[in-house]
């Protein structure tokens, strides 16, 4: 029996007074999804264009999924890693497979992901020199998490500055500008990081000519390059990594979000030289990485995407989305640019968007923003053309109010 919009307020105050205020929530409880869909406490549908920050890749309620991870409930859902499992032992052979890199560590989430990044990369400039005091390069306006070593090399002062001294020592490039990069190097620079397509920082995707220079540059100077692939991996930019649309191949590489569909789980991946020569038993680890339930999800995830041929679905339907919404750019003035790459696209404001959210939300789509000013735009990589009219609809309704 659905709830009534008394009864949902009740569950929000309650909330409000019991978790750590850490979030700006919309004022709904949600209750379930089917698909595209998902429905609050009330019954209300929303179309959901944010797959929980590009998470959900098949959307709410998908039968293979949701029986393959109850079938493994029923086995056994955590051993910890002084055993082996086999739906561990089977995820890594093929998230080596679809990735191209050579070792593979399991964790929690996306920002636990390039803090073990972090890690290699700091290990491997130490078993170098022997000296403590390396940096990592960064880029300017990324986001790779809010735990204290992901934190660092974040470019947003706003996120580092309440915290004070990070780390170990950042600088902060600018994307697709090699040569911003390069002058923040020396010789005691153990890495740069870097997302392929700027997520929260915009929906900025880096080009081939940068990502080139960065990978021969790297080479040449023995600096790790490291890419997050967070929020843009997983097919989300029509290859199932975006670094995969240029060839250019990192050291390390980070992925979470949609690696689970859902269950919280990430993975750090290195090329063998630099498991050879970095983290060692000891190093590094982590209770629930790796356990069968969060691998029997990957181990799903990766079939799903074999079997519907995901990857090349969102190469077929994101032209669409970006022709809808350039005609969005072209009809409102108060829209700037459109900008991104297969489905993780923005559109940049003159404005605060926030209102525009809201709007939508009332009219049941659910949008995120990415700054105060960019609408960005992670729909389930099922989303279809259908689904995008709709979008649109809603939308050009919310703008125009």
């Amino acid at each position: 029996m659905a709830a009534t919009l008394e009864e949902e307020k009740k569950m929000i105050d309650e909330a409000e007074r019991d978790l750590l205020h850490t979030y700006n929530r919309y004022q709904v409880v949600l209750d379930r999804g089917d698909g595209m869909y998902l429905y609050d406490v009330t019954g209300k549908k929303y179309l959901d264009f944010m797959a929980g920050i590009a998470v959900f890749a098949f959307g709410y309620n998908n039968k293979e999924y949701n029986d393959a991870l109850k079938a493994q409930i029923d086995k056994i859902i955590h051993t910890s890693n002084y055993f082996y499992n086999e739906p561990c032992i089977r995820a890594a052979k093929r998230l080596k497979e679809i990735s191209g890199m050579d070792r593979v560590f399991f964790t929690n989430s996306g920002a636990e992901s390039n803090e073990g990044a972090l890690k290699a990369a700091m290990k491997y400039a130490w078993l170098k020199d022997k000296d403590e005091n390396h940096n990592i390069v960064a880029l300017e306006n990324s986001f790779h998490g809010r735990t204290y070593g992901a934190l660092a090399v974040t470019g947003n002062a706003h996120y580092r500055e309440p915290f004070g001294q990070m780390v170990c020592d950042v600088r902060f490039g600018k994307m697709n500008d090699f040569e911003s990069v390069k002058e923040k190097c020396d010789a005691k620079t153990a890495a740069i990081i870097l997302e392929v397509v700027q997520g929260e920082g915009g929906l900025i995707p880096a080009n081939k000519e940068f990502l080139e220079s960065l990978r021969a540059f790297c080479t040449e100077r023995d600096i790790l390059l490291i890419f997050d692939e967070v929020q843009c991996g997983m097919g989300r930019t029509g290859y199932m990594y975006a670094w995969q649309k240029f060839g250019v191949k990192p050291d390390i590489m980070t992925t979470a979000k949609a690696l689970g569909c859902g269950v919280p789980v990430g993975a750090f991946l290195m090329t063998e030289h630099v498991a050879e020569h970095s983290l060692t038993a000891g190093d590094h680890g982590t209770t629930y990485g790796g356990n069968p339930f969060a691998c029997a999800a990957i181990n799903k995830v990766l079939d799903l995407y074999e079997s519907t041929h995901l990857v090349e679905h969102v190469r077929d339907v994101a032209p669409y989305l970006e022709k809808t919404l350039d005609g969005l750019k072209d009809r409102f003035d108060c829209i700037t640019e459109r900008r991104g790459s297969g489905l993780m696209q923005g559109l940049v404001f003159d404005r605060p968007v926030r209102g525009i959210i809201d709007r939508a939300m009332e009219n049941g789509l659910i949008l995120i923003n990415a700054g105060p000013n960019i609408l960005r735009f992670v729909p389930p990589l099922i989303v279809t053309e259908k689904e995008i009219d709709e979008m649109a609809e809603i939308l050009s309704a919310a703008i125009e109010a």
